[in-house]
């Protein structure tokens, strides 16, 4: 590049003005905002909620089932540290009522192993944080992976908790997620496709995604067996005692064979990823703030922020890419009646939009698919070098997921009803609550689309 003159400016040592710290380096949201606090292996986590309205009945009972959901040592086919992650709610409420102040939310780390971690003090783990926290801050956590630990979103999902119950109560707003796919094995097309179009309850997620591990298959529920190393459909007697196996994907036949995939890489002490699919329903029509904060760019970089997560789309998503304009257009089919009088709601015959047109919710469902690398704790020795350069083979200790997806849906299904409320919350600012109108479900094409 060019050089300076000696003598000029340029050469001269510069000391630019310290830019000021940003305060929302852990807080996510506008008006309905979450602080999330804590470490994987420290006292606990948990988070402040501003926002949320007052006279909501809220107390722990509506939030705890997330985080149960979300919690280590479930099932065979994750983690064995065994959390109970119960949450406590320390200011905010009063009688199981919402005051309209900040709510505290902790949960207490109880089976913390620091000593797993001794060899990360010499050398960074290969796929963690671990690096690029030293460089950052020039300190990082010494055990588990601090902030970025997986631990940190827990505060999320109870946040999450709150502003879902403050959605269905206002709107009737649901989201739910699932897996879809684990490494190479996916749901068929034709089962995501009606999943996407009628999503699952939580309830259906979680029975049809549940089966049993024996030592030589896996049962579902209904009676069906299927081999322990392929999936497939088996017809031996299962052996040993039957143990939780919790896939969260909601069609026995696929998560039977993510469940041997699952249970093929933890023999080998290795780890893989896949895809969870999100669907968000009777969200309100309006929401999201064109340019820069249109509703799919917030639910993206909400997504975004989880741990693990590599991948975004929404809709069609890259199919759209292939798709000819006559084929990805949703067209307008019908005028739904407002239920609160004024301008009728129009419906599309499709939905390759995902439930947004110009960054603003058309009423129809949000569908989003969110990519999640594999757990890169794993427990295969790996080359890799200390802080200081030499060569170093680290093997990583303690308790680890052979893939993260089974525990994620709470974790997609809070950040992406924060992402709503929030919406939600800036649109009536704009508008007034009784300009918020929800599509109907009971239109004519709305039958239609559920009979075809």
């Amino acid at each position: 590049g060019d050089e300076a003159d000696e003598g000029s400016s340029l050469s001269q040592p510069h000391h630019w003005p310290t830019p000021a710290l940003s305060p929302a380096m852990s807080t996510f949201g506008t008006l309905f905002r979450v602080s999330t606090f804590g470490e994987s292996h420290g006292v606990g986590v948990g988070a402040i909620v501003d926002g949320v309205p007052p006279g909501m009945k809220l107390t722990e009972e509506d939030i705890q089932p997330q985080l149960t959901r979300r919690r280590p040592g479930q099932s065979t086919l994750t983690t064995q540290r065994d959390e109970a992650d119960m949450v406590t709610i320390l200011s905010g409420t009063e009688a199981g009522m919402t005051l309209g102040t900040s709510i505290g939310l902790l949960v207490k780390n109880k089976d913390q192993r620091k000593f797993d971690y001794a060899s990360t003090q010499v050398a960074p783990r290969p796929g963690h944080a671990d690096y690029t926290y030293q460089v950052k801050y020039g300190v990082r956590a010494s055990s588990g992976g601090g902030r970025a630990s997986a631990r940190e979103t827990i505060g999320r999902v109870a946040a999450g908790a709150i502003a879902e119950k403050w959605l269905e109560e206002t709107y009737g707003t649901k989201v739910v997620a699932w897996v879809s796919g684990v490494q190479d094995v996916d749901l068929p097309e034709d089962v995501a496709a009606a999943l996407e179009a009628t999503p699952p309850t939580r309830a259906q997620v979680d029975s049809d995604g549940s089966l049993s591990e024996y030592s030589n298959c896996f049962t579902d529920p209904k009676g069906g067996v299927y081999d322990a190393d392929t999936g497939e459909k088996s017809t031996i007697t299962p052996e040993g005692e039957g143990k939780p196996a919790h896939t969260r994907c909601p069609d026995f036949a696929t998560a039977a064979k993510m469940a041997a995939r699952m249970r093929a890489l933890r023999i080998a002490h290795d780890s893989t990823g896949g895809v969870i699919t999100c669907v968000i329903s009777n969200a309100p029509i309006g929401l999201g703030e064109p340019c820069f904060d249109k509703l799919e760019a917030d639910l993206a970089k909400a997504m975004m922020s989880l741990p693990a997560t590599k991948a975004f789309e929404i809709g069609a998503g890259f199919k759209a890419c292939r798709m000819k304009g006559s084929e990805h257009n949703d067209r307008f089919v019908e005028a739904c009646a407002n239920e609160q009088g004024g301008t009728k709601v129009l419906r599309c015959a499709t939905n390759n939009a995902g439930g947004t047109l110009g960054g603003i919710s058309t009423g129809h469902h949000i569908v989003m698919r969110i990519g999640i690398k594999p757990a890169s704790s794993i427990s295969t020795a790996q080359d890799t070098v200390t802080f200081n350069g030499e060569p170093h083979s680290l093997s990583t200790k303690g308790r680890h997921d052979p893939c993260v997806l089974p525990r994620a849906p709470p974790l997609v299904e809070g950040m992406a009803a924060l992402v709503i409320a929030d919406a939600a919350m800036r649109q009536r600012a704009r508008a007034g609550e009784a300009k918020l109108q929800v599509l109907p479900e009971n239109g004519p094409a709305a039958k239609k689309a559920r009979t075809e």
